[in-house]
């Protein structure tokens, strides 16, 4: 029996939280299995699919996730286990995942962090060390959980830079409008914890904040989820049930990844957004939402637009009104903050650490790519790292993803070669050497990205539209993204 997320009580009594264990080795996932079972309710997958077809089913999504990132049908590159991250999380923003994994490379390492896993343990394992992470990161979750119920404790949004500032006086100016709001900003930038904020400023704030992830769903199921189904429309459907406009009455339903929203699905969201009009599946009577809808993306969605990806009327209905959550690099010393927050947060966890003067203006000037989520992340192994003590540059660095510094070597060895291109150059042309290491920055950030234009603009700190026009004027060649 369910009894509170991710915990299911046994026949005596005892609770177990459940593990989903992802990993196309079955002898792995039998033997981890076998030695997880007695002090978690393990839930094997092999496949991306198989996992989230579990996940569907699921009352209550789990606590913890152990996750491989070598997935079927592409065992060998880490793409598939990114993408489960990403999905599991989408499914639970709570969800606490470790990574378990052979494919050990640093880069794999931090980027798997920076997407939201918590940990990465490198395959062949200490079973017991294992465990030991797992209960680890429960006791974090007791923790966080704990802190959630006490709303005197809701720091609400942090920071004191003209971003943030402008960013809290939209959030009022909208917070009590009838009309759909659309949130746009980064992956990890904080954009459910505006949403969060405009519920709570609203006249709504005593009914239901709903969250829908778009991109969690396929597009039968995810209209099931949207607006309900009658007794018997499809096979398992042996009851009725309402859907998230329904849930949401008259409060706020949040519709996160939007720009995932599939093209067939978009027009009956439109149809709700212009008169409140939707229909249960198997039913022909109209029901009508008083919902306040609010959207959130990540994506360039009128690039989506122009490809046809996006219905052009759907984007300017939900984008009336346009909150943009500035990315972690715009907010100056509010990283600074942040990091305060974070520590405070996870304080019966470890003692607090320190960052000297160097540390401190490293992190100042780093671009943080995975946003807040990374910079959270940062803080965890850091604090696991050197509990109580004073943080160096170098230990600071080594927790990054992008190592986006420059040894005072080479920072000597790039004032000589300008000098020397300078002397040696017959009419040198300033635009014309800018331009040639623009388009090696962007070729290694589209290298990096592995095509994907969206994270090569952020490892840029430029937005994509920019990106693309740079990419046409230095022509440069981009692989399809994945």
């Amino acid at each position: 029996m369910a009894t509170k997320t991710g915990i299911l009580t046994g026949s005596n009594g005892a609770e177990k939280p459940r593990l989903l264990l992802i990993d196309d080795d079955h002898l792995i996932v039998e033997s981890l299995g076998f030695v997880l079972q007695g002090s978690f309710d393990v839930l094997p997958a092999e496949t991306r699919e198989e996992a989230k077809s579990i996940l569907q089913n699921l009352g209550d999504p789990p606590s913890l996730a152990l996750v491989d990132l070598g997935l079927p049908p592409t065992p060998h590159n880490p793409e598939e286990g990114f993408a489960m991250i990403t999905e599991l999380l989408a499914f639970n923003p709570s969800m606490k995942i470790l990574v378990l994994s052979g494919q050990s490379k640093r880069s794999n390492i931090q980027h798997a962090m920076t997407l939201g896993a918590v940990d990465f343990v490198t395959k062949p394992c200490d079973v017991h060390l294992l465990k030991a992470r797992l209960q680890h990161q429960l006791m974090l979750l007791d923790a966080e959980q704990a802190r959630i119920t006490v709303d005197e404790e809701k720091p609400g949004i942090i920071g004191n830079s003209p971003a943030i500032e402008t960013l809290r006086a939209l959030i009022r100016q909208f917070a009590d409008t009838p009309f759909p709001v659309l949130i746009e900003g980064e992956s990890g930038s904080g954009k459910e914890l505006v949403v969060e904020y405009l519920h709570t400023q609203s006249n709504r704030k005593k009914q239901p904040l709903l969250t829908i992830n778009c991109a969690a769903f396929p597009a039968d199921l995810l209209e099931a989820q949207l607006f309900g189904h009658a007794k018997g429309a499809f096979t398992g459907a042996d009851s009725a049930k309402p859907g998230f406009f329904e849930q949401a009455s008259k409060g706020t339903l949040l519709l996160d990844e939007v720009g995932e929203l599939p093209l067939e699905l978009q027009a009956k969201l439109l149809r709700v957004l212009e008169n409140g009009e939707y229909y249960r599946i198997g039913e022909t009577q109209a029901r009508h939402s008083d919902a306040r809808i609010v959207a959130a993306t990540n994506r360039d969605l009128p690039e989506a637009v122009r490809k046809g990806l996006f219905r052009q009327d759907l984007y300017h209905r939900l984008g009336v009104l346009t909150i943009k959550v500035p990315p972690l690099r715009d907010r100056g010393e509010d990283c600074l903050l942040l990091l305060d927050f974070f520590q405070k947060l996870y304080a019966g966890t470890f003692e607090a650490f320190t960052l000297d003067e160097e540390a401190r203006q490293r992190l100042l000037h780093y671009s943080f790519p995975g946003n807040v989520r990374e910079l959270r992340n940062i803080v965890i192994r850091l604090g696991s790292k050197y509990p109580g003590a004073v943080v160096n540059r170098r230990q600071l660095e080594a927790e990054m993803e992008l190592a986006t510094y420059l040894p005072e070597k080479e920072t000597d060895d790039l004032d000589r070669m300008a000098e020397r291109d300078l002397l040696q150059t017959e009419n040198f042309r300033l635009d014309e050497k800018l331009d040639e290491w623009e388009k090696h920055y962007i070729v290694a950030a589209l290298k990096n990205s592995r095509g994907n234009l969206s994270q090569a603009a952020r490892i840029l700190g430029i937005n994509r539209t920019t990106l693309y026009s740079k990419i046409q004027r230095l022509s440069i060649e981009v692989e399809t993204e994945k």
